[in-house]
C-alpha cells in the first residue's frame, strides 16, 4: 500500500490542531492536512479522534489501513487530470449497450452525435431556481466504497464553495437526475440530457477529486479547451502524431467562451501529449510552445468564471445585493454575492 501524502503535512499548526472547528482531510487511508487549507474529513469517528489527539499519526493510519476494505490510491506523482483520464481510458473494449466516447471521455449515443455539438443541439443548461441556485441531483450508486464515494462528494460539494451550483441527493420526484457509477472508464455526457444521466468514474483510476470536477463540468455543459473557436490562435494541433482514428478528438466547436480567455491551465485542458501515436506532442502553444499546458489538478479561476458566467450565478437577488456595503473592495461579483450571503 502507498499512503499519498504529497501537498500536505502532518500536523499542520496553522489549522489549531484538535480544536472543535478544526477540519481534516481524509486521503488514502491516513489522516492528513493540506498546507493551503484544511478540509473536512468525511467521517471522523470518535475512536479515531482519540488517536489523532494522542500524536500518533502513524497508528491512525495502521488503525485505517487493517480495519478499511479499500483499495490504496496509488501514488500518481505530477499526473494531470488530463493525464489520469487519458490512463484511465485507454484500450478499453466498450460493449454494445455502453455510449460512444468521444474526445477521450465524452458520451454520445450515436455516430452521428459524435460529429455535433450535443449542448448546441438542444437544450443542455440545468435550470435555476427561485432563490438563486441550481439544484442538481445525483445518485451514487453503491458499487463505490465509503472511502471512495467520500472522494466523489467532495468533488460535488466544491462547486458550492465557489458558484451557485448545488449538487444534492436525489429523489424518488425527480425527473432528471446524474447517476454517478463505475462503470468502463471515466465519462460524461455534455449538458443536461433529461432522465437518468450516467456520469461514469470506474473505481480503477477515475477517483481523484480533479477527474470528479472535469467530469461534472461536462455535466454541466462544458466541452474541452482544446476544442474552444478560437483554439487556433491559442495551440497548433499536429494531426501527424496524433493516433489513428483519433483525428476527430481534435474537432472544434463554436463554443461560447462566456468572455473568458483561452486558458491552459484549464481543469478542461488536455495535455500536450493527448492521443500521440509517437510520444510527439499533438498540441503546442502559441505563439510560446514552452508554455505549460494540461497540467491541471483540479478547476482554474477561468473554469469558475465560466461556470458562474454560464448559470448566471452573479446575478445576486436584489435582497442580497442591499447588503453589500460601499467598503468592499471585492470586484468578482460572485465574491460579492458570497460576501452578501448570496
Amino acid at each position: 500500500m502507498v499512503y499519498r501524502n504529497k501537498r500536505a503535512k502532518l500536523f499542520n499548526l496553522d489549522c489549531k490542531p484538535w480544536e472543535q472547528n478544526m477540519f481534516l482531510t481524509y486521503e488514502s487511508m491516513c489522516f492528513v492536512q493540506y498546507d493551503e487549507k484544511c478540509n473536512k474529513c468525511p467521517f471522523p469517528t470518535s475512536n479515531v479522534l482519540e488517536i489523532l489527539s494522542s500524536g500518533s499519526a502513524a497508528a491512525v493510519c495502521l488503525l485505517l489501513g487493517r480495519q478499511s476494505e479499500d483499495v490504496a490510491e496509488e501514488d500518481l506523482g505530477e499526473l494531470s487530470v488530463s493525464e489520469l483520464l487519458e490512463r484511465a481510458n485507454s484500450n478499453l473494449m466498450r460493449s454494445q449497450d455502453e455510449p460512444i466516447l468521444t474526445e477521450g471521455d465524452i458520451a454520445v449515443d450515436s455516430e452521428a452525435e459524435r460529429n455535433a455539438d450535443p449542448c448546441t443541439s438542444r437544450g443542455c443548461i440545468w435550470g435555476k431556481y427561485t432563490d438563486g441556485k441550481v439544484y442538481i441531483p445525483y445518485y451514487i450508486t453503491n458499487h463505490f466504497s465509503s472511502r471512495e464515494k467520500a472522494i466523489i462528494t467532495r468533488g460535488l460539494e466544491s462547486f458550492s464553495s465557489f458558484s451557485c451550483i448545488r449538487f444534492r441527493p436525489s429523489r424518488s420526484s425527480d425527473r432528471d437526475w446524474l447517476s454517478i457509477e463505475s462503470q468502463n472508464g471515466c465519462y460524461s455526457y455534455v449538458g443536461r440530457t433529461g432522465g437518468k444521466q450516467v456520469v461514469s468514474l470506474a473505481r480503477s483510476g477515475c477517483l481523484y477529486h480533479g477527474t470528479v470536477q472535469h467530469e461534472l463540468l461536462h455535466a454541466l455543459g462544458f466541452n474541452h479547451e482544446q476544442t474552444r473557436s478560437d483554439r487556433d490562435n491559442h495551440i497548433r494541433v499536429l494531426l501527424q502524431n496524433v493516433q489513428s482514428g483519433m483525428e476527430h478528438n481534435f474537432r472544434k466547436i463554436a463554443t461560447l467562451n462566456q468572455g473568458t480567455p483561452y486558458d491552459y491551465n484549464s481543469v478542461m485542458q488536455y495535455y500536450r501529449y493527448a492521443f500521440s501515436k509517437n510520444n510527439q506532442p499533438t498540441m503546442v502553444p502559441i505563439p510560446n510552445s514552452n508554455v505549460n499546458i494540461g497540467n491541471a489538478k483540479e478547476m482554474s479561476r477561468n473554469d469558475i468564471a465560466r461556470l458562474n458566467t454560464l448559470y448566471k450565478c452573479c446575478e445576486c437577488p436584489p435582497e442580497h445585493i442591499k447588503n453589500i456595503t460601499h467598503r468592499h473592495t471585492h470586484t468578482d461579483c460572485f465574491t460579492l454575492c458570497y460576501y452578501a450571503q448570496f
